[in-house]
């Protein structure tokens, strides 16, 4: 059992919770059983160590079936070296060390996808982790992330996604027009979310909704440029019946993206 919160091995753990070292380093912390156990059924390979302590394996035994399936090795450690690893001020008895796996925007297109999330300049890590997680959740194909975004292997943005990060294709990439091109000369009609756009059930009426589409989502705070507008077929909103004064990003493009989700799956003739 490893039981020295200070040891080398503890602490290049530790580290990963930097951008640095995952620059360096290619891999990134994975914390709590959902996450571990999503890494475990759907990439194991991906996954370099595996730290648990002797209560979390009781009180979570399919994680102990599933690493056996996938010929992983999970090391037992202290509740303290735990800790000493972990980004949360509460772990939940579970980390791993695993190998990033960025996909290429040219792969992504090439797969004619129907459904993207585009995040331009995304940069809190909770909004990117659960938008990834809708976009999951909808069936969408991809997310790609343009510009100065958060970094998708950020702890924050790892434990949002709550383990699919490993269910699509997640991609970086600099220059945001470049990525409209590629998603149009693919077929799809790029919808930019914006206050300033036309109502959502317009568009859904229109039929607008139904095609291939990469939604493009802007940063939290000051949205879209009108630049970045203007790259856009489309500009939509999602309408507010209430009092609020504004929509949180993630929950915009959740809704963004089930809406697109519904249209597209009721246009497909369903069989006998």
């Amino acid at each position: 059992m490893l039981d020295n919160p200070r040891a080398p091995r503890v602490r290049s753990v530790a580290r990963l919770s930097t951008k640095d070292e995952r620059a360096e380093t290619g891999a990134f912390l994975l914390e709590g059983p959902q996450a571990v156990r999503e890494a475990l059924n759907f990439r194991p390979e991906l996954l370099v160590e595996v730290f648990a302590t002797p209560t979390a394996l009781e009180r979570h035994p399919e994680l102990r079936e599933a690493a056996e399936e996938a010929d992983v090795e999970i090391e037992y450690v202290t509740e303290q070296v735990l800790e000493a690893m972990a980004d949360t001020v509460t772990p939940q008895g579970v980390v791993a060390v695993c190998r990033q796996f960025p996909t290429s925007v040219r792969r992504i297109f090439a797969d004619r996808p129907q459904l993207v999330a585009i995040l331009e300049e995304v940069r809190d890590p909770g909004n990117a982790g659960t938008i990834i997680r809708a976009a999951d959740a909808a069936g969408a194909d991809a997310v790609i992330l343009t510009g100065r975004a958060v970094d998708p292997y950020n702890p924050k943005v790892v434990r949002a996604t709550t383990g699919s990060l490993f269910h699509l294709p997640v991609a970086l990439a600099p220059e945001l027009s470049a990525v409209l091109d590629r998603a149009r000369e693919a077929g799809l009609t790029v919808l930019a979310a914006d206050i300033k756009g036309s109502d959502l059930l317009a568009a859904r009426e229109a039929g607008t909704l139904a095609r291939p589409t990469a939604w493009l989502f802007g940063n939290e705070a000051r949205g879209l440029t009108d630049e970045n507008l203007a790259l856009a077929d489309e500009a939509v909103s999602v309408p507010i019946y209430g009092q609020a004064e504004s929509m949180n990003l993630a929950t915009a493009a959740s809704v963004c993206l089930y809406e697109s989700a519904f249209a597209q799956r009721s246009a497909v003739p369903q069989g006998d």
